[in-house]
């Protein structure tokens, strides 16, 4: 059976959360019949999305609420 796990991507400061975040992200990986198979991406999350989400002001696009600002996206 394929086993699913999140796993920490990326640590970084927040400044709007004013905290070290994490990048999660659930990969799937294959079952033993099946071992050449890669893990796949299923989906990404940020550790505080959640709490940042019931804030008044708009935080950043993990909380769905400002799908401009990305504090993961590295600086250009």
């Amino acid at each position: 059976m394929a086993e699913r796990r999140w796993e920490v991507l990326k640590v970084k400061f927040c400044e709007r959360a004013g905290c070290e975040v994490a990048l999660e992200a659930q990969v799937v990986y294959p079952a033993e019949v099946l071992p050449d198979q890669p893990p796949r991406l299923i989906s990404k999350r940020c550790s505080r999305g959640l709490e940042c989400n019931f804030w008044e002001h708009m935080t950043c696009v993990w909380a769905g609420t400002n799908p401009v600002y990305d504090p993961f996206e590295e600086s250009r």
